[in-house]
């Protein structure tokens, strides 16, 4: 079973920034792809961004030029840079792996991380 485990979120003011990070750990033989999922009230769980163990990257519209994935293979962490926040990037982040386990694969989730963006 693998774990993801995320940090970083808070409060911040319009304009500024914020870094999470999220940590795979547990049983597998390799992640092929991470990803950011956000959920505001009222609304459905959206795609932020993604990016496979290759580098490949996939943002949404609405985040792209702002914020920046990145992914650490040797330490199972994907990170999120959110610049330029704003009120509409409010939401519980999560973050998701998908991997092997010898001939099976998985998909695993966060439990999530809040982000408020308000003056």
């Amino acid at each position: 079973q693998v774990q993801l485990v995320e940090s970083g979120g808070g409060l911040v003011q319009p304009g500024g920034s914020l870094r999470l990070s999220c940590a795979a750990s547990g049983s597998m033989s390799s992640i092929y792809a991470m990803g950011w999922y956000r959920q505001a009230p009222g609304k459905q769980r959206e795609l932020v961004a993604a990016i496979t163990s290759g580098g490949s990257t996939n943002y949404a519209d609405s985040v792209k030029g702002r914020f920046t994935i990145s992914m650490d293979n040797s330490k199972n962490t994907v990170y999120l840079v959110m610049d330029s926040l704003k009120p509409e990037d409010t939401a519980v982040y999560c973050c998701n792996a998908d991997g092997t386990l010898g001939p099976a694969s998985w998909r695993a989730w966060g439990q999530g991380t809040q982000v408020t963006v308000s003056s």
